[in-house]
């Protein structure tokens, strides 16, 4: 099996980066200068861009080991690698940009700058994909290999077994188990690796096999063990990661904060509780909704025509609903509906061909037009353009007490179009998947998820089968 040494590794993706990142400045100042495809004069010697491209490239290294970029990423997603990508690189242009203006040199083409940063993380995204699908491909044929010791052959172990035979790509093979009560396995998980002794027989279990990680999967009553575990492995340079018996109430990816000096266990970290990450979402939304308004003003003034000449009442519909924080707000849409008892609107579901509803208006929901104006509450805050659809108080109630964590979609602004949305979840469906798909979202939030969100939403269409 090939195992290798992760500084080699580390030492092997730096002057990788580097190689990548002189090619691509290589390709930028010949497309610029060289390739006669574009205009320019008074051209600076290349060694004077050599220069400046050693600065950046340096500055991308340093701080690329500062934001942890080149820690083992076996079990990180391609995503993962393509935020720290546009991170590293976006922050050492940036630094660039800034030693260029405090230099007072004005004779590097702006142009060419230009060219290298897309030219650079275009090429660094590619290399660095396809390094990490030749690598899966390997794991899946058995080279480059991890071995596994899990502690504990209970309920959380055998999940842990199952879960990591689910991913043969990330390349980890279980020896086997350790465990105090049982010594083999029942009918029913007799698929699984062999427990190969109990906790005591770690040491000679650690002689015995070639092993990398240790999982401690143990119940809450052996939390005195721990101690000595750790110690154990830590002492033969073994890693060790502890699985809670309590992960079944901890989200799919958990963070320790540190509260008065003492580590603590964050069980809902929102990406959206950063400030920076609510500034970038806001700023968006405000440029995106008033971007929309301005490219729908004709259709929505073609609907207030429509919505006057079919149904006498106004035009708008106002609901109240449920937002970020647990705050009700009331949102705007294009009345649909015959004007009826704010109350019977407030309680009622609207069904398939729901008498309330105008034949203008069906058009309106069907095609989700009636939405539209949803974009102001997005420009005064009560909305985002991405986010948990917003829901009326009262069902609110209802929810909160027969759909676990139901109430997690209030801890950020709710959306025009969100992720259960796109996934079909609209309408008469599951509010219980439709749940699940917005704690993945809060949970998983990145400015690139959003524009996937509203990519999909525009290239599935506007048009519903369950809007009612």
């Amino acid at each position: 099996m090939i195992r290798q040494n992760q500084r080699f590794l580390t030492q092997i993706y730096v002057l990788s980066d580097l190689l990548c990142t002189l090619l691509m400045f290589l390709f930028s100042y010949w497309l610029k200068f060289g390739s006669g495809l574009m205009s320019h004069y008074n051209t600076l010697p290349l060694k004077n861009y050599l220069l400046w491209g050693t600065i950046y490239s340096f500055a991308a290294i340093l701080i690329g080991f500062y934001v942890r970029f080149y820690a083992p990423r076996r079990r990180k997603s391609p995503s993962y690698d393509v935020l720290k990508i546009i991170q590293v690189h976006g922050l050492s242009f940036l630094g660039l940009l800034s030693i260029l203006f405090i230099s007072k040199e004005v004779h590097i083409s702006r142009e060419f700058l230009a060219i290298f940063i897309v030219a650079n993380i275009t090429g660094m995204i590619a290399y660095r994909y396809i390094v990490k699908s030749v690598l899966s491909r390997l794991r899946r044929k058995g080279f480059n290999k991890r071995y596994v010791l899990i502690l504990g052959a209970g309920s959380v172990g055998r999940s842990f077994y199952n879960n990591l035979m689910q991913h043969p790509e990330l390349g980890y093979e279980v020896i086997g188990f350790l465990d105090d009560f049982q010594t083999a396995h029942d009918q029913e998980h007799s698929h699984m690796k062999p427990i190969v002794g109990t906790i005591d027989d770690l040491d000679d279990t650690l002689d015995k096999f070639m092993i990398d990680e240790v999982i401690i999967a143990l119940p809450l009553k052996a939390h005195k063990k721990y101690a000595r575990i750790i110690d154990k492995c830590e002492r033969t340079g073994v890693k060790t990661l502890i699985i809670p018996d309590f992960f079944d109430l901890l989200p799919a990816r958990p963070f320790f904060d540190n509260f008065a000096g003492l580590p603590m266990i964050n069980v809902r970290d929102i990406p959206l509780d950063e400030l920076s990450n609510r500034l970038l979402k806001r700023v968006f939304d405000i440029g995106f909704s008033l971007i929309a308004i301005i490219l729908t003003s004709p259709v929505m003034l073609a609907v207030w025509i429509g919505i006057k000449l079919t149904s006498p009442g106004p035009v708008l519909f106002k609901q109240e609903r449920m937002g970020l924080d647990r705050r009700n707000f009331y949102m705007y849409k294009f009345r649909s509906m015959h004007v009826s008892d704010p109350s019977t609107a407030d309680t009622q579901w609207t069904v398939e061909n729901d008498p309330r509803r105008t034949w203008f208006g069906s058009f309106l929901r069907k095609t989700s037009i009636d939405e539209l104006p949803q974009f102001f509450n997005v420009l005064v805050g009560h909305m985002s353009v991405v986010g948990p659809r917003p829901e009326r108080p009262y069902f609110v109630e209802q929810f909160k007490e027969e759909i676990p964590k139901y109430m997690i979609k209030h801890h950020i602004r709710p959306g025009i179009t969100g992720w259960a949305q796109t996934n079909g979840l609209r309408g008469d469906t599951s509010i219980e998947d439709r749940i699940d798909h917005d704690i993945f979202y809060i949970e998983n939030w990145t400015f690139l998820f959003d524009i996937r969100i509203i990519v999909k939403t525009i290239t599935n269409g506007f048009v519903n089968k369950n809007a009612y």
